[in-house]
């Protein structure tokens, strides 16, 4: 089982790398196109917002592809994709091949989870969807620092040739070594969107929204915040990154302990908190290396934290719901993060590139308060029976 998973971890780990690669080269892009960096700044936008918003759609309308199948075109396309980005001339089209890309992490990460689960036995799923969701943090502490070196040694589309090649090892380790999963049932857009009605699950997923947005605000700009710090080197900035991924898997790990050991609103107050104070501080730690090298750590560290217990959070209010609830949190995550493009941008104009923390604090702040109205509701509503849940068959313990 684990070797089928270990392809399912590389998928992953390649649109991770597409997803937070783009910050690292975005001053390479900005020169190469003629652009401004603002603007360069809508590649992460529009990767990310095609991903938010085909993820359901494509959930929706491909249920009853093989799974199989459908995980081979996802991560076929984002080779498609990226190959597009590196050969493309001009700055619109390259554009238009970040929503190609997009497009391929949509059909794959979604379906990369459903299949793990799939594969393992009950007992073992937890892991398994461990192992594939792996990818993702690995590609914070590894795929984009690589992919910036890569960028500033040999130049942008370089880079981008080597999210390719993972997306293409991917997919011929899937065709040889994956077998052949059932089709899902169809579940049709109108059911996905029915937890959106309860204000519990709503006002979490507008806490993973803003918190994410002003977490990424900095993060979509972080060579150009940051340059102080690294005096605009490319290898000092990919350093500064692989810290950043440290942190977030160790913000990841940890909190996925500690969820499972006391309450978890205690522990998105703190993380959200913390954030907030290390980002209130971030125009004068970013000054120097080695305040940059705490405060992108503990950055790293708040930001996933809050993850693991709001996805826990979302499973408690409605257990019947939770594969939708889940894909939803994921899709907030993908709109906060193609949000970060444009608010970085006005954040720059607004109060400068080197005070953008502060701009993103206020996000940070108002997701704090998001988080204190759901926690407030679930506690009113503790007892209440959820209405799928009492209708819906007993789920397995996983």
């Amino acid at each position: 089982m684990y070797s089928r998973l270990l392809f399912l971890t590389l998928g992953t780990f390649a649109v991770g790398t597409d997803s937070f690669v783009i910050a690292g080269i975005l001053p390479e892009i900005s020169d190469s196109l003629d652009v401004s960096i603002s603007t360069a700044g809508l590649l992460i936008t529009v990767f990310a917002f095609t991903y938010a918003i085909l993820s359901p759609i494509v959930a929706a309308t491909t249920a009853h592809w093989p799974r199989k199948r459908l995980l081979l075109a996802g991560l076929l396309i984002l080779a498609i994709g990226n190959a597009l980005t590196a050969v493309l001339p001009t700055f619109g089209l390259v554009l238009a091949s970040r929503a190609v890309a997009g497009l391929g992490a949509a059909m794959f990460t979604p379906t990369a989870s459903t299949t793990a689960a799939a594969l393992a036995p009950p007992e073992q799923r937890g892991r398994a969807l461990a192992i594939v969701m792996a990818g993702l943090s690995g590609a914070t502490a590894l795929g984009a620092p690589i992919g910036t070196v890569i960028g500033s040694q040999v130049n942008w589309q370089a880079t981008l040739w080597f999210v390719a090649v993972l997306s293409v090892l991917g997919a011929v380790g899937i065709a040889v070594q994956m077998p052949d999963v059932p089709s899902m049932p169809p579940v049709n857009l109108r059911k996905r969107m029915a937890p959106l009605k309860d204000a519990r699950v709503g006002f979490t997923l507008l806490t993973t929204v803003l918190v994410f947005t002003g977490l990424y605000t900095n993060y979509s700009f972080v060579a150009e915040s940051y340059d102080r710090a690294t005096d605009g080197d490319g290898t000092i900035l990919a350093v500064l990154l692989f810290v950043w991924g440290a942190g977030a898997t160790v913000g990841n790990l940890g909190a996925g302990r500690l969820t499972d050991r006391i309450p978890g609103k205690r522990i998105i107050a703190v993380a959200i908190i913390v954030a907030g104070i290390d980002f209130a501080l971030m125009p004068l730690s970013n000054r120097y290396l080695g305040t940059a090298i705490v405060a992108i750590f503990v950055w790293g560290i708040c930001g996933w934290a809050s993850l693991v217990p709001l996805q826990h959070r979302l499973l408690t209010i409605s257990p019947a719901h939770g594969t939708l609830t889940i894909g939803l949190n994921a899709a907030a995550t993908y709109l906060a993060v193609s949000a970060s493009g444009l608010t970085g941008a006005a954040g720059i104009r607004l109060v400068g590139v080197h005070n953008l923390s502060l701009f993103g604090l206020g996000f940070i702040v108002l997701g704090l308060i998001s988080s204190g109205i759901a926690s407030r509701l679930i506690k009113k509503g503790e007892g209440a029976p959820d209405e799928a849940a009492a209708t819906a068959p007993a789920m397995s313990k996983s």
